[in-house]
């Protein structure tokens, strides 16, 4: 009863302003008050806010920002790819969450949403055999970046679906030599030799900035990753929370690292970097 008798009040009162320009202005400047500016714009994936933004989009890259850290570093040998992924006492863990293989020369990492992640990579896997099939030779990696870029930006300008809640980094070799991207919730991709995203990726792309050099060894950037994961992570002993996969120049295949070679890198991380323990 109160909340009908409400409802007539509340359309009694508009009637009002609407014959009254005067209550209608006064009516207008409470409202805009009351209400916070995106309020309105951050509803829809299709509506620009006034100062050009896609709240929706930016929510998504938040989201990338509260993923686990993963990182992906190009080499003189090749690429190396790695994730962190705490498990819990009671999971079972033979393969990676957060690393994938999308081809026999291309993997990938991701931070964020992992089930968009799945979604995503399946669709790399699908684009990168018809390729095979079409044209008869291998996907080159920017075209998977890129593809996977496309798809990205489509769910930023459709209404009923909303932009995808994950980064990935892909990296791989082919007869353009080692390649490394990130692609990102707004469709955004870009060729690195060495980047970081998810929780406290500044830290570990400044660190990476600092130490990164073009002639390094596939063997000296898993150390340098693992240093950087050390850094950016709230775990800084073992290295179980470590995984990692590579592609070689030579052999051109995607091959995930053993969990023994992961803790070579971890102890040699430690013993390089002895800043990590603080």
């Amino acid at each position: 009863m109160f909340l009908y008798s409400g409802s007539i009040y509340f359309c009694t009162l508009i009637n009002t302003f609407r014959h009254n320009a005067r209550l209608k202005l006064n009516f207008q400047i409470i409202v805009n008050k009351l209400m916070p500016t995106q309020q309105g714009y951050d509803r829809a994936i299709t509506v620009f806010s006034p100062d050009g933004r896609l709240y929706q989009v930016e929510y998504a890259i938040e989201t990338v920002k509260r993923g686990s850290v993963a990182i992906g570093i190009k080499s003189k040998d090749g690429i190396i790819i790695m994730a962190e992924e705490k498990q819990r006492k009671l999971q079972i863990s033979e393969n990676p969450q957060k690393l994938f293989q999308i081809d026999h020369h291309v993997g990938a990492a991701a931070a964020g949403y992992i089930p968009d992640a799945r979604s995503q990579v399946d669709d790399a896997v699908f684009f990168s055999q018809s390729n095979k099939l079409v044209y008869d030779e291998s996907v080159s990696i920017e075209t998977v970046a890129k593809h996977l870029a496309d798809q990205c930006q489509q769910f930023t300008q459709y209404a009923g679906a909303r932009p995808m809640g994950v980064a990935m980094i892909i990296g791989g070799v082919d007869k353009n030599g080692n390649l490394l991207f990130l692609t990102d919730p707004s469709g955004t991709y870009i060729s690195y030799d060495a980047v970081a995203i998810g929780a406290n990726s500044d830290k570990a792309t400044e660190f990476l900035d600092k130490e990164y050099k073009a002639d390094i060894s596939l063997e000296d950037a898993g150390v340098l990753g693992a240093a950087a994961i050390y850094l950016a992570s709230d775990v800084k002993d073992g290295s179980d929370h470590i995984k990692m996969c590579q592609i070689k120049s030579d052999t051109k295949q995607f091959e995930l690292i053993s969990d023994e070679q992961i803790a070579k890198f971890a102890h040699a991380a430690k013993e390089k970097y002895p800043s990590l323990q603080e």
